[in-house]
């Protein structure tokens, strides 16, 4: 769970306390899960500075999770999380 929202937050760790408390470019900015419209083939993308996790309409929750495992380990990987 801490990748995921490293992933969406660029940060690791819920602040003390808690989502409620989660800062955006311009201050309190709530986690927020959109639906990306285009292929379903792509990935889950993230934006950071809105606490914000775009993900296409997949077709099973299998593929759900092997997409979203892929789009954590290639930012991760990307940006020297790992």
């Amino acid at each position: 769970m801490a990748r995921l929202l490293q992933f969406v937050t660029g940060t690791s760790k819920v602040p003390l306390e808690g989502f409620k408390a989660l800062q955006g470019i311009s201050g309190p900015q709530r986690f927020q899960i959109y639906k990306a419209y285009g292929s379903p083939g792509r990935l889950p993308s993230a934006h950071t500075c809105f606490n914000q996790l775009d993900l296409p309409e997949y077709t099973s929750k299998e593929q759900l999770e092997e997409r979203l495992l892929l789009a954590i380990h290639e930012a991760s990987e990307g940006f020297g999380f790992g």
